[in-house]
């Protein structure tokens, strides 16, 4: 079968430095190619020199022969959409905030003169529709800030689709998804792939994702091509030692975990947490109510790593942050060493809140980028302690040396360091107060798998030398099968399974759990699924009842 896409010796030069070095590969018709690798190695700027979106002073040079034409060459001019589409990584920032979705997704047929105003809104409607959004007219008059983040990854597909293109580049449409939703763009993406025979550009750094999708993976380091062949050969045999050290990194929900269970005092006590958000109605007018937490209780033990697990919305967040005192609880309590944090306030409080610290999910959100590295890790001590500077300053150094960083980064900005070394920063900043508990909010969700096994590492070394407790919050169950010593599965507020890591991804009793970690993608091509079910509908709520030794299940 003829190409649809033909790249031969792709290179990217930016400021005299190679970013792409010689890439070459074929896409035929209704094939997936995933391209892996890790941050850095070149795979969106591969993407950006085949829609011709690359900065100014770069220079691209080889051929990427599509429709009989050099898309690398100068006089050419790229079919985006029409021949090309692109789907990237976050859809928010894809979509223009002020203007409808209607607007939006009927506005490249109308200016590429495909059909008029009318049908454009026709097609969109269905294609809405074909993407899995319900009552897809009414989705047309809403803004982009009032859909899902699934369901704004779906319109952006949506949007791609409705022009008809050949070949399509998904740059990791799926990163900050949860498993759920995952499994529903993937699902989707499989499907318009075999209906339309269209060729498809998988780039992400999920190694579960790919052997879920794709049929050929191309493996890049430092702008280099590392290794190309069937998605089955790669993780069977694989050639390359960057590709064995790859597969190696990547987290796995089937894995046999060797954790012992640390049998200690509890540390951290929730009892009966409920909090209510109401949401924003018209003017002069409030919205309808949203029970984000529905009288929630459990235990933490002194020593251990409790992960809370589950779909967006579950409420894992919002529990996260009452503990922490960044949100007030409507009612309940929570103990921390038989202090209760809800009855705290003033210095009370400020004195407690330094034994609970979070790591959040975006360190650049939350990391001032006007201060330098240093200054923000002092900035706990300062609050909290009564050292010198001279001692502040070796503190901060020592606390960069056990995150893996050297002392001289103190004086840089956030925006110098890459993602992976900002989380590092991020958990250096959390441990200056000296916690007793650290709440770690999704810290690997937007990093490659590489640099996602070194923050798991330095989290589990830090909570041995640092004799940390660790409330770890994931939607990534291969994560948390890794690090978790015990495991409770949140859905709509409340708590459904509550047990030990090991028996809970060995035998759920939950069907809730058990859907969840079936949708989950696994590294292993051998066992690639059909389309997998949409986890909607009732599941059994209620108290807490103790099914085996220290495994709680609701109903």
């Amino acid at each position: 079968m003829s190409a649809l896409l033909s790249v031969k010796d792709l290179s990217v030069s930016l400021g005299g430095k190679t970013l792409v070095d010689g890439i070459s590969f074929d896409l035929a018709p209704g094939e997936v190619l995933s391209i892996v690798g890790e941050s850095g190695s070149g795979k969106s700027m591969t993407a950006k020199a085949l829609m011709g979106l690359l900065p100014p002073k770069a220079n691209a040079t080889g051929t990427a022969m599509f429709d009989g034409a050099n898309l690398l060459a100068p006089d050419t001019k790229t079919p985006r959409g029409t021949g090309i589409g692109l789907i990237f990584q976050e859809p928010m920032t894809a979509l223009t905030p002020v203007l409808t979705i209607g607007m939006q997704l009927t506005e490249a047929l109308v200016s590429h003169e495909l059909c008029s105003k009318d049908e454009a809104r026709s097609r969109a409607i269905d294609m809405l529709d074909r993407v899995g959004i319900p009552v897809p007219a009414t989705r047309m008059r809403q803004y982009p800030h009032e859909l899902s983040g699934g369901m704004r990854q779906r319109v952006v597909i949506a949007m791609m689709m409705l022009l008809g293109p050949r070949v399509l580049i998904a740059d990791e449409p799926t990163t900050a998804l949860d498993v759920t939703v995952q499994a529903q763009i993937l699902d989707l993406l499989k499907e318009i792939v075999s209906e339309t025979q269209i060729g498809l550009i998988l780039i992400t750094h999920d190694m579960g994702v790919v052997a879920e999708m794709a049929d050929h993976v191309l493996v890049m380091k430092a702008g280099k091509a590392e290794e190309l062949g069937p998605v089955a050969d790669l993780f069977a045999l694989p050639v390359a030692a960057y590709t064995r050290d790859l597969l190696d990194a990547v987290p796995r929900i089937d894995a046999v975990s060797t954790r012992a269970e640390p049998e200690t005092e509890t540390l951290l006590s929730v009892r009966n947490i409920t909090k209510t958000f109401q949401t924003r109605g018209a003017l002069f007018k409030s919205g309808a109510a949203h029970r984000a937490l529905d009288d929630v209780s459990l235990e933490v033990r002194r020593g251990e790593t409790l992960a809370l697990v589950g779909e967006s919305g579950s409420g894992k967040t919002t529990l996260g942050r009452v503990i922490a005192r960044l949100t007030a609880a409507d009612a309940g309590q929570v103990l921390l060493e038989d202090t209760d944090l809800t009855c705290l306030a003033g210095r009370d409080l400020q004195a407690r809140r330094r034994a609970v610290q979070m790591v959040f999910q975006d360190p650049y959100a939350s990391l001032d980028p006007r201060q330098t590295v240093g200054r923000t890790i002092a900035e706990p001590m300062i609050i909290h302690d009564t050292l010198t500077k001279a001692e502040r300053t070796q503190r901060v150094e020592s606390l960069l040396g056990k995150v893996g960083l050297g002392a001289d980064m103190a004086r840089r900005y956030p925006h110098e360091f890459s993602g992976g070394q900002r989380q590092r920063i991020a958990i250096a900043r959390a441990m200056a107060a000296r916690p007793t508990l650290v709440i770690a909010d999704e810290p690997t969700s937007a990093l490659d798998v590489s640099i996602q096994a070194r923050v798991l590492d330095l989290l589990e070394g830090l909570k041995q030398s640092e004799d940390l407790t660790m409330l770890f919050i994931s939607h990534d169950l291969a994560v948390v099968r890794q690090i978790a010593d015990r495991v409770a599965v949140m859905r709509n507020g409340r708590i459904l399974e509550l047990g030990p890591a090991s028996a809970l991804f060995a035998a759920p009793k939950h069907p809730y759990t058990r859907a969840l970690i079936d949708v989950a993608p696994v590294p292993d091509p051998t066992r690639k699924r059909g389309k997998r079910p949409v986890l909607q509908g009732d599941y059994p709520t209620g108290p807490l009842k103790e099914v085996d030794a220290g495994h709680w299940v609701a109903g």
